[in-house]
């Protein structure tokens, strides 16, 4: 029988601009059990996909921000005291394994290492969580996917993942949409005007030129709905751009007065 039989109608989904195939590829991998990586840059809308994705299957999402400090016991579970008495506690992707549903790795290759140990025997075809610390050994159901995302820009020989991992998953790349495509998001996730909708996102794509030049990042997907939710809502745009766009994007001043003579020339100010 199927797995994709639950499926909820497109009039109660939230709203996803689709850059490809991701949509019809992750519903072939969860129908198959098979796990999903997914590569692409900060604000592209990764996690975005995914939240839309167990909207659309009616699966419970478990999501993890991956950091330096987490550990195999962050995901599986720990004994916690109290009241007493030594009790078991379920970490996010047991959580998943025993009832089903997505779980979600963002940035897996900030984990400590010991987390691939975990996550190893769930994306093969034994799809088990062994559990030391309990003597269990679960078997993942049908409806479990696992998920995991990174940014490759942010790679380095000590935050890799390994080419051994990598091939334990079916990958997709993302990229930042095309420009007509990332002003029907700012459209549809904002009330901005949609002059302003294209000003905004040809400045961004100005601004993604200079990744790697005097920019570690680019202006992400993300940063223009925070913009034009300020713009929006009736802040003055250059300032706007400022705040939701510029500042985070760099901490040194002088890049940021580079950068704000880019948004002043685009939309024809000098102050």
């Amino acid at each position: 029988m199927s797995t994709v039989s639950q499926l909820n109608t497109a009039e109660t989904l939230p709203f996803y601009e689709p850059q490809g195939h991701e949509i019809e590829l992750f519903m072939h991998a969860y129908e198959h059990r098979l796990p999903v990586l997914i590569k692409g840059p900060t604000g592209c809308g990764k996690t975005r996909f995914i939240s839309y994705m167990a909207e659309r299957l009616g699966l419970p999402l478990y999501t993890v921000a991956c950091h330096d400090d987490l550990s195999a016991s962050d995901l599986v579970g720990r004994h916690l005291i109290g009241d007493g008495e030594t009790v078991w506690s379920d970490g996010p992707l047991t959580r998943a394994v025993r009832t089903g549903g997505i779980c979600y790795l963002d940035e897996v290759v900030e984990a400590r290492k010991d987390t691939t140990v975990v996550i190893h025997p769930l994306t093969d075809d034994r799809r088990i969580l062994p559990i030391d610390r309990t003597g269990e050994t679960l078997q993942a159901p049908d409806n479990f996917m696992l998920v995991v995302s990174y940014n490759p820009g942010y790679q380095n020989l000590l935050k890799g993942m390994k080419p051994s991992t990598r091939q334990r998953f079916v990958s997709m790349s993302f990229d930042y949409l095309p420009a007509a495509a990332e002003v029907e998001v700012l459209l549809n996730e904002t009330a901005v005007d949609k002059a302003i909708a294209e000003q905004l996102v040809i400045l961004a794509n100005g601004l993604r030129q200079l990744k790697d030049q005097d920019l570690e990042e680019g202006a992400s997907t993300r940063l223009l709905v925070y913009t034009a939710t300020l713009i929006s809502t009736g802040f003055d745009p250059v300032k706007a751009c400022r705040a939701g766009m510029i500042e985070p994007l760099s901490d040194d001043q002088d890049t940021i007065a580079g950068l704000m003579e880019l948004v002043q020339a685009a939309f024809g100010r000098t102050d």
